[in-house]
Order: C-alpha cells, then sequence, then structure tokens
C-alpha cells in the first residue's frame, strides 16, 4: 500500500506519533525512511483538516532532537566498540569507509556536519552517535542539534504543506512525484557518500604497508 494511503487509514494523533517516533529512531542511528514518512504525512495533512501541519512539524522536530540527543548520549557512552558493533549489524550503512567519511566531514566542519547531516540521508543516521563518539562538546552538539532539527523538520513540514496546498488540483500527481523526488534524493545521497567512502578505503589500502 502507498505510504499515503496507509497514513489516511490511522487517526491524527497516530501520524503526529508515527512521524515522531520513525524520525526519532532514524536520528538516534536505527536506518529508517524517516524523510518518506515526513513528506507524506506533510502531504496527508494539506488534504486532510484533521492533522494539524503545526502539531506535525513540531512532533517531527522533537522526534529529531530526542533521536540525536540519545544517539549522542549512546555515542559517548559507547564510544568505538559501537561503531564496530553498529558495522556488524547495519555494514551497508556503518561500515568502516562510511563511518571515515563522516568522521572527516565532523573534523572539517564541526558542528556544522551536526546542522547540515540533516539534510543527508547517511548523515542523519550518523550525527548523533558520532558526535558523541568523537566527544563533541554537548553544548555545541546542542545547538547544531536543535536548529538542525528545527530547519529540517519544521522547514520540510511547511514547505511540502504549502505546496501540496497551492497545488490542491494537482495533489494526487505531486504526491507520487513527491514521495520519487524523496527517494531520489536519499539515494543521491547514498551514493555519493557510498563513492566517498570506497575512496577513502582504497587510500586507507593504498597507504598500509604491505606484508611479506
Amino acid at each position: 500500500m502507498h505510504v499515503q494511503e496507509w497514513l489516511e487509514t490511522v487517526p491524527a494523533i497516530a501520524v503526529y506519533a508515527l512521524v515522531g517516533l520513525v524520525i526519532g529512531l532514524e536520528s538516534l542511528g536505527i536506518p529508517l525512511p524517516g524523510e518518506i514518512i515526513l513528506v507524506s504525512s506533510a502531504l496527508l495533512a494539506s488534504q486532510n483538516g484533521q492533522i494539524d501541519p503545526v502539531v506535525l512539524g513540531a512532533s517531527a522536530t522533537a522526534g529529531a532532537i530526542i533521536g540525536d540527543s540519545i544517539g549522542y548520549a549512546i555515542g559517548r557512552k559507547g564510544g568505538r566498540p559501537l561503531l564496530a558493533w553498529l558495522g556488524n549489524k547495519f555494514p551497508k550503512h556503518f561500515s568502516e569507509g562510511h563511518i571515515a567519511t563522516a568522521e572527516r566531514s565532523f573534523e572539517k566542519w564541526g558542528m556544522w556536519a551536526v546542522f547540515f547531516g540533516r539534510f543527508v540521508a547517511l548523515l542523519r543516521i550518523f550525527a548523533g552517535p558520532l558526535a558523541g563518539v568523537l566527544r563533541m562538546p554537548y553544548w555545541k552538539f546542542l545547538i547544531a542539534n536543535v536548529l538542525g532539527g528545527i530547519v529540517w523538520a519544521g522547514g520540510t513540514t511547511a514547505v511540502i504543506y504549502y505546496v501540496g496546498i497551492v497545488a490542491e488540483s494537482w495533489l494526487k500527481r505531486f504526491s507520487w512525484l513527491g514521495l520519487v523526488a524523496a527517494v531520489l534524493v536519499g539515494l543521491t545521497s547514498m551514493l555519493v557518500i557510498k563513492r566517498r567512502a570506497k575512496k577513502t578505503v582504497q587510500n586507507q589500502e593504498a597507504t598500509e604497508p604491505q606484508l611479506p
């Protein structure tokens, strides 16, 4: 069943809870389609008067901020062994190459990596736990986390909602295109990071001394 069609069958409060939960778990470090759920829910809100876009945006923002904060705490406590464990559980998302790429982003951009990481599929999963593992000062993480959560979750909800209102006569077509666009953006982000991760691993292998 289409994501939006399924969302239409559940009460508004369940939609708020689902959006907050999925985005929270994704931000915590569990690979889930948070962006697709958010886009679908915002489009549904533009058609369904029972779903309040403000409450929806607040739920998404709260899930993003809380999830990232929990991920930070887990990463700070678990350290490097946590990343190794995640690599075993989710090798496609937490491979050594992906982690190396994310670490370079943090070293280069610092708290901006947490902020802008909201808009990149894999970094959205990495940001919280990796910030904790790398011992980023919590006050820096908190500022970037809150601002990033508000801009990404609240901004996405507002943009998709108002576009849906303006394009009401084209809503069904836009719903489909909106979800496809969200998937394509996510896949493109993953492919770019995968390519960089692969290059990082190859560079590391090239610099390692050869065994006799």
